[in-house]
């Protein structure tokens, strides 16, 4: 009879058991293979450790996901360099294309080093981010890894000065909107909220106003200090005459500007139409000159400033009379009141049933909406063309409100299946 067991003592047509995955020894070889790989800035030497090593994918795949983990910290406590830490995160992104680790992996790599770096190394980081774009919203990535994205941009936003880190928190804000689409639900004001906590602070004691004072004579001898305003930089005859009554009138109108619906209100809105009126006028009867401004624009350009930026309004009293005669600044404000009337008589779908305009209401924001716009014209430089380009901005705008009111559906339209015949 002939023996079922062969010369090794092995049965005849038994299996053979696979090798046990060893998890001490997984990583060892791992971070070998990592660090050669980080060197070479080619994942097959990863790729061929992950073949090798006995045990199933779900064994590997999340050990493998550690080891990256463990040699980024390695070289952001050794602060070798952003290089080698960017390297690594693109190991990891060739891993999840390669089917060898997690698709988070990456997105938590970015985030511990954005989280443990300095702001100066973040730059670098996040320059990274951007040229990434395009992976991040594949179908590999996107789901994923939208949520770690999100999270990661707001901490990075939350550590991020707004008045001295002003174009890295631009980048954010233009890199999210690069990544999501327009439909998604997380990045729309579906309610039309407003930001109630933009609050303008100004004095609003009268009895602490120093509008109206007579300023202390100079000697002719006397030296100006910094800030103070030279015989070429002072009023004019012509300029606007500034009482306390028309800088409170002025400043409370941010109020409604930062919360429309106010103007619904009867009281409120005889207060509003009153101060604009007032203000309105004094546009319209002090109006700049374009020679001034054209002057003005030379030497902005001159010192490379062809970007007017308002990080907040300065409220102080001693500015009123350079504010409204800034030609920049008064734009602002024509334009804050085109915003509000579009919002007033625009069809927006969660507004309240009880904000309705009345008839004398509507007939002065039409008459206003014109005035507004003939402001504009009539401020340089280029006035005519600002008023038509903003006219042009929020008539597109009524297309987006119209989307929004629709439930905001996808602008990706799939293409039929064609039926054969």
């Amino acid at each position: 009879m002939a023996s079922s067991y062969s010369d090794g003592g092995v049965p005849n047509g038994s299996n053979m058991s696979p090798l046990s995955f060893c998890l001490t020894e997984a990583k060892d070889k791992f971070t070998v293979a990592t660090r050669e790989a980080v060197g070479c800035k080619n994942i097959k030497p990863l790729l061929n450790i992950f073949t090798q090593l006995p045990g199933s994918e779900n064994e590997k795949k999340p050990t493998l996901d550690q080891v990256f983990r463990v040699v980024l910290e390695e070289e952001i406590i050794n602060q070798v360099s952003c290089e080698n830490c960017l390297a690594i995160i693109s190991l990891a992104i060739n891993g999840v294309t390669d089917g060898i680790c997690t698709a988070t992996t990456p997105f938590v790599l970015l985030g511990d080093v954005l989280d443990c770096l300095p702001l100066a190394y973040c730059d670098k980081i996040f320059t990274f981010v951007e040229k990434n774009v395009g992976t991040w919203k594949s179908n590999t990535f996107y789901s994923a890894g939208k949520n770690y994205l999100l999270r990661m941009c707001n901490d990075l936003l939350r550590r991020l000065s707004k008045s001295q880190n002003t174009v890295f928190c631009g980048r954010i804000q233009l890199f999210l909107a690069r990544l999501f689409p327009l439909s998604e639900k997380s990045g729309l004001n579906l309610q039309s909220q407003f930001n109630l906590e933009n609050v303008t602070v100004f004095n609003a004691n009268e009895q602490e106003s120093t509008l109206g004072q007579k300023v202390e004579e100079k000697d002719d001898g006397m030296e100006i200090e910094e800030g103070e305003m030279g015989d070429d930089d002072a009023p004019n005859s012509s300029s606007i005459p500034i009482d306390y009554n028309l800088y409170r009138k002025f400043w409370t109108l941010q109020d409604f500007f930062r919360n429309p619906v106010q103007c619904y209100d009867k009281n409120s809105w005889k207060t509003f139409l009153k101060f604009s009126d007032e203000v309105l006028t004094v546009f319209k009867s002090y109006k700049l000159d374009d020679t001034q401004a054209s002057r003005k624009k030379i030497e902005e350009l001159k010192s490379g400033g062809e970007h007017v930026y308002f990080a907040k309004f300065l409220t102080s009293e001693k500015l009123m009379d350079l504010q409204l005669s800034d030609s920049n600044f008064r734009r602002h404000i024509l334009v804050q009141y085109l915003i509000l009337f579009q919002y007033l008589k625009g069809q927006v779908k969660f507004k309240s049933s009880n904000y309705i305009l009345l008839d004398e209401q509507s007939l002065w924001i039409e008459d206003t909406t014109k005035l507004v716009h003939q402001l504009l014209s009539e401020t340089p430089p280029v006035g005519e063309k600002f008023s038509k380009t903003v006219e042009h901005i929020l008539n597109t705008e009524e297309n987006w409100n119209a989307w929004k009111n629709e439930g905001c559906p996808s602008f990706v339209k799939e293409r039929p299946t064609e039926t054969k015949p």
